[in-house]
């Protein structure tokens, strides 16, 4: 598809602009939690790449960058609460309404929210065991991405998690045939967006630092990692 076949690095979702409809982004966010918990592949991400270092008796510190409406970090708090594992999960976006959205719809999360960015954690000496990311980094520009990928590194102390769309023809067209029922919210049209805005797993490792590892994640997602303690760090 001639449409996927450069990053659309300089489209523009219109859930980001600032003048955007506040209820409709409130309905977009809300709508996350169900399009996450059927494509964003969390669960498996917790079962092979969090839980195994999780320990009973001690508490693990997990830090989410761009959290949005909150409903990543409050599924990763459920399932190591299911599984008896301490785990402190703090979400931080930049954006105040994602920060007061996240904070009034998960009370029942273990989970801390503020409106902060990734730096100013940095700048602030906090460190994590986890530092995760869902669909944040095809919204970065060329010349952010570098300083984002630092600033979770220096946050972690062990193993940092990016999770991203992966651009291809057949993720955008099950997408546009699966999304028409979320209506009332920015998803469908952003999310399509957000695929042309997305990597392939060849542009990902080309952009990454050396040391940062790219896999290829069910359904259509990219994965990169760095793992802090394997490397010694």
């Amino acid at each position: 598809m001639q449409l996927l076949r450069d990053r659309a690095a300089d489209a523009v979702e219109e859930m980001d602009l600032p003048g955007c409809d506040p209820a409709r982004l409130d309905r977009t966010y809300a709508q996350f939690a169900l399009v996450n918990r059927a494509v964003s592949g969390w669960r498996g991400i917790y079962l092979r790449q969090l839980r195994p270092l999780l320990r009973t008796g001690s508490a693990g510190t997990l830090l989410d960058i761009g959290c949005g409406g909150g409903d990543v970090p409050a599924m990763l708090s459920r399932w190591a609460a299911r599984d008896g594992l301490r785990l402190e999960i703090t979400g931080i976006d930049p954006d105040p309404r994602a920060s007061r959205f996240a904070a009034a719809r998960h009370t029942e999360a273990s989970v801390a929210f503020r409106q902060a960015t990734a730096a100013r954690l940095v700048q602030e000496g906090r460190r994590y065991d986890f530092v995760v990311s869902n669909h944040v980094l095809h919204h970065l520009a060329a010349d952010e991405l570098p300083g984002f990928l630092a600033d979770s590194a220096e946050l972690c102390r062990g193993r940092v998690i990016h999770n991203d769309l992966r651009r291809s023809a057949a993720a955008y067209a099950l997408f546009f045939a699966a999304s028409w029922p979320l209506t009332g919210s920015y998803i469908r049209k952003d999310g399509l967006t957000s695929i042309r805005r997305s990597y392939t797993a060849p542009e990902l490792s080309a952009a990454a630092p050396p040391g940062w590892k790219v896999s290829r994640h069910s359904p259509f997602r990219n994965l990169l990692t760095l793992d802090k303690s394997a490397a010694g760090a």
